[in-house]
């Protein structure tokens, strides 16, 4: 039997039929639309995204790579940095440049201050100090640049203890960094204690708002209790937010902010040998697409702040809505105290297992995510989930209830899995299953074409979707037989 791979059609086919074909694709996807996912995706409606097709479209061939020849590209990403360093809020100093998204703006900030300690200090061993919380953007900035990652534990409230965060200081350490608000838990860290423990040690100090640049200025106005955590603190020296989560923009656009030059002037790239010219590179990438870049300011245009406190007003009663949802059930608890659009809940008691919880919520239509250390379940509220909220404390009243009762379920399907996988003591193990599933994820997909059969392209992708599912589930089947041995 012969093989038939993927490739190129000898002609080019229907666009139509094409079109119907990708629509095909998206059956099995996470449903956003119905505001049954809690991450992943920040949606308002279809008004917004419409307008954001537009704005995106109208920019769609121009490139970022060279501001000189797109002025109109350069303007936009001038403007949303201005507006984002006074939102934040930042003096006139306050300089930047808008990114793919969180991770490079994070990535950025690592690169920045290795190279600054670099220049001033010769630092040639560098570390970063930042919290057990701080998004995993900074340990694949770590890995990336050479630069020692050193975790600082957090107190009982889930926040960065500062204290032994200080203890950890040392003179390869050439960044602090802290979150505003969190990923896990959704708190925001001691920032203003940290900003006085970067001046008192003169180190750069990165506050990671990629959540809440957009949202916790706004809640703050609203008059809801958020500590400090921006500009405001006189040892921050720069901050990422961004644009596509809670500014609700298009995919691919974050910022980076620093308080002023001296430190922005360390990120850029520059070649001034190369054959093909005089190279310059304000961030990671080179080509730059012009959509996200236009849309990102076409979002915080067309919402302005009254649009982005609405939004807030929303995300906070939908909230506030879902925490005293969850403190109903008496089974479960909110973890620590969440300063903004994120929760996390567990059980708490050891005969109700959350994982099989989430199981039973996924049954009924919801993407749910797991977390661990403590084992729990995570939410990210937009104002899209206020119509869905009820239906969801129904699913999880339900869903706790019947997991009690079948106590069994703890060791079924993705309860099984996540359990084993957040408890089991052997990382290096765990990180090497992983590697093996996500080179099976990414390998070549095993032949399941006969030509010979009358098969062609089609059933190819028919098949290619199914191996995918499959793939899916022979992940749950790989990690409870090789946890359990």
């Amino acid at each position: 039997m012969s093989e038939t791979t993927v490739r190129l059609p000898e002609h080019g086919r229907d666009k139509k039929q094409i079109l119907q074909q990708m629509q095909s694709y998206r059956e099995k996807d996470a449903d956003y639309l119905s505001g049954k996912t809690w991450s992943l995706v920040y949606y308002l409606n279809d008004e917004h995204t419409d307008f954001l097709q537009k704005a995106y479209n109208l920019f769609f061939s121009e490139n970022g790579l060279n501001p000189m020849a797109f002025l109109s590209l350069k303007r936009f990403e001038s403007e949303v940095i201005r507006m984002t360093a006074v939102m934040l809020p930042g003096d006139e100093e306050a300089v930047g440049t808008m990114t793919s998204g969180g991770t490079e703006s994070c990535l950025l900030a690592v690169k920045t201050y290795r190279d600054l300690a670099r220049a001033k200090r010769g630092v040639r061993r560098p570390e970063m100090v930042a919290p057990e919380t701080i998004h995993v953007a900074f340990e694949k900035a770590a890995e990336y640049f050479g630069v020692k990652l050193v975790h600082a534990p957090l107190g009982k409230d889930y926040r960065v203890d500062v204290k032994a965060m200080k203890k950890l200081i040392n003179r390869h350490t050439v960044l602090l960094a802290a979150s505003a608000p969190c990923y896990p838990f959704g708190v925001v860290d001691p920032i203003e204690e940290i900003g006085r423990v970067a001046l008192r040690h003169n180190l750069p100090f990165h506050v990671d708002a990629c959540l809440g640049g957009f949202l916790l200025p706004f809640v703050e106005k609203l008059g809801h209790d958020v500590p400090v955590f921006d500009f405001r603190v006189p040892g921050v020296t720069s901050m990422s937010a961004d644009v596509h989560k809670y500014g609700f923009a298009a995919k691919g656009a974050s910022t980076i902010v620093y308080r002023n030059m001296d430190y922005l002037k360390h990120q850029f790239f520059i070649s001034e040998n190369w054959p093909g010219g005089i190279f310059f590179s304000p961030a990671l990438l080179g080509t730059r697409p012009g959509g996200s870049i236009a849309a990102a300011w076409a979002a915080m245009q067309a919402q302005g702040e009254t649009g982005y406190l609405e939004n807030a007003r929303r995300i906070m009663a939908s909230v506030k809505q879902m925490r005293d949802g969850i403190a109903a059930i008496p089974e479960l608890e909110v973890l620590g105290k969440p300063h903004g659009a994120i929760l996390a809940y567990r059980s708490k008691s050891p005969d109700l297992n959350v994982f099989a919880v989430g199981d039973q919520l996924e049954k009924r239509g919801w993407h749910i995510d797991r977390q661990q250390k403590p084992d729990s379940l995570h939410a990210m509220v937009t104002p899209h989930h206020g119509k869905v909220i009820d239906l969801y404390l129904k699913d999880l009243r339900e869903s706790v209830a019947f997991v009690k009762a079948h106590p069994e379920l703890a060791g079924q399907g993705g309860a099984a899995m996540y359990g084993l996988i957040s408890h089991v003591p052997l990382r290096g193990m765990i990180r090497q299953k992983v590697l093996q599933m996500v080179m099976d994820l990414y390998g070549a997909a095993p032949k399941m074409i006969d030509p010979e059969a009358g098969q062609n392209a089609d059933d190819w992708s028919m098949k290619a979707g199914l191996y995918y599912l499959e793939l899916k589930k022979k992940a749950e089947k790989f990690w409870n037989e090789t946890l359990k041995r």
